[in-house]
């Protein structure tokens, strides 16, 4: 990543552009991606380019009013999503677990990314896994035009399940 001194404050007024080389860089992308939504129909891998894209809906945790924090005026505290187009290059094969490409307007609850030995994991809520075989850690993450406001805040239960092995296949 090109710097990592960057604190959330600062980076709350700009959209968020960046890209990952090596392990430290995509734990730096999960914990910006968490809780992204990802509709079916908004992934694609293609195979001549060694591409997988998703175009999720991120919540923008560098900006969400603290818990507990309750405005002066007493108006609503807004926290916001933004669309946000995510990119792994070199990958060869894709695997899914635990949904039906098929359904595509199912929405899919981003949990982490994770590298392993030879592929990246990207977990969902609901034991669903896509699993990418890549030739290195190669990702671009970046906001695509304004965000919007919203009043649901995600929240997490103290222990996550581990994300399930992905099953065989050739594209998402």
């Amino acid at each position: 990543m090109a710097s990592r001194d960057v604190s959330l404050l600062q980076a709350g007024d700009r959209p968020f552009r960046v890209r990952a080389e090596d392990a430290e860089d995509l734990a730096v992308v999960a914990a910006f991606l968490q809780d992204a939504l990802l509709p079916v129909s908004g992934m694609t891998y293609e195979p001549d380019t060694k591409r997988f894209v998703m175009l999720v809906q991120r919540f923008r945790w560098e900006t969400a009013p603290g818990a507990g924090t309750i405005p002066a005026d007493g108006d609503t505290l807004y926290a916001e999503r933004v669309h946000c187009g995510i990119r792994f290059e070199g990958v060869t094969r894709v695997q899914t677990h635990g949904f039906d490409r098929g359904k595509r307007e199912r929405i899919l609850n981003l949990l982490t990314v994770h590298p392993s030995d030879g592929h990246i994991d990207i977990a969902f809520a609901d034991n669903v896994t896509i699993r990418l075989a890549v030739d290195r850690i190669l990702c671009h993450i970046e906001d695509l035009g304004e965000p919007w406001p919203t009043v649901f805040t995600p929240s997490h239960p103290e222990e996550e399940a581990e994300p399930a092995p992905a099953d065989e296949a050739s594209g998402a």
